[in-house]
């Protein structure tokens, strides 16, 4: 999904009064911008935590301040993203408070990053991955693990494409319906028996010190991840040097080769919410594997491509991959895949 056009920050500071924080250096406190549902305070404290750890100058208790900014896709519950516009509503907001110099730095869950950024903005440092795998909930259990625990025509409830594409796919007996919420509540949704299972991101259970209460957790195999699953990104302003100096410092370059793999595929791919699009590196020494898929919403068609290369190569493996299962599908498949 293409950002769209925007002044860059510098231009933005051109304009501002010479005391406006975007046309100074930035400087302490530090100003962390996140949304503000539990895991993205547990992100951004994270973030906080290592910076505090890299660089002395950040220890003290009021060096750093985390600002909570609401998002669109945070205000808007009762609707699926791909209904009211895609990822980029939960980074938008949080985006312009950057760019206008209200934060220093932006916390994502890199999932929700879409794979185009405003003029004047980049994505410093990728943080050290979490397990990118996705966990399944049960209301009643079941005999056997996975999907194949659902007896014929149980209910699983997602808002994400991806999910329900792979669900149908594997299972076309499941009914999938829309489900919406943090973390929180769509475990309530499903002990009140409003569905018989759902899905969430294994990474931010951890996060959250909530792991013990997963029923299992998917293989790959059976469902690929989202791109970047699991992978905080931090975003600054590029002309911004002495936050970029600090960020530098939190840079795992294995996590960083994987999401940009992940990434190159589905800018191929031209991907959105409203497209069923996954994928996931894994860095074998040096040696990049990268797998893809898109998928049409209802299962039927699942277009799948795997690869590997150096870990040198990643931008050019997604690429390729992204290529291939463009390839595969063919552009009359693609378009109506993309609901075009």
């Amino acid at each position: 999904m293409r950002g769209r056009p925007r002044r860059s920050a510098k231009a933005l500071a051109s304009r501002l009064d010479p005391n406006h924080p975007a046309a100074m250096k930035s400087g302490i406190p530090l100003k962390i911008g996140t949304r503000g549902s539990a895991l993205a305070l547990a992100q951004a404290n994270e973030v906080a935590s290592r910076l505090r750890q890299a660089h002395p100058d950040l220890a003290a208790d009021d060096a750093i301040e985390i600002k909570i900014i609401t998002t669109t896709g945070d205000k808007i519950q009762d609707r699926t993203l791909s209904e009211i516009g895609g990822k980029g509503l939960f980074t938008k907001e949080i985006e312009e408070a950057l760019i206008a110099g209200e934060i220093d730095l932006a916390v994502h869950s890199m999932k929700d990053v879409p794979t185009f950024l405003p003029d004047g903005l980049e994505i410093v440092s990728i943080l050290p991955r979490e397990d990118p795998r996705d966990a399944l909930f049960l209301r009643n259990g079941g005999e056997g693990e996975g999907l194949a625990a659902l007896p014929s025509g149980a209910v699983v409830g997602t808002a994400s494409l991806r999910r329900q594409a792979q669900i149908l796919a594997a299972r076309p007996d499941l009914t999938v319906v829309p489900f919406r919420g943090n973390v929180g509540t769509r475990l309530r949704k499903l002990e009140e028996g409003q569905v018989d299972a759902t899905l969430l991101a294994l990474a931010g259970l951890r996060r959250l010190g909530m792991a013990e209460r997963i029923d299992h957790v998917l293989a790959p195999e059976e469902m690929l991840p989202a791109v970047a699953q699991g992978a905080i990104g931090l975003e600054a302003r590029a002309d911004d040097e002495p936050t970029l100096t600090w960020l530098a410092a939190l840079s795992d370059q294995r996590s960083g080769k994987e999401v940009t793999a992940e990434r190159a595929c589905l800018a191929v791919l031209d991907g959105s919410c409203r497209t069923p699009i996954a994928a996931l590196a894994r860095l074998e020494g040096f040696e990049l594997w990268l797998r893809g898929l898109i998928a049409a919403p209802d299962g039927t068609t699942v277009i799948r491509a795997e690869g590997r290369a150096e870990a040198e190569d990643a931008a050019a493996l997604g690429r390729a991959i992204g290529e291939e299962i463009k390839a595969k599908a063919g552009p009359d498949l693609m378009n109506d895949i993309r609901g075009g």
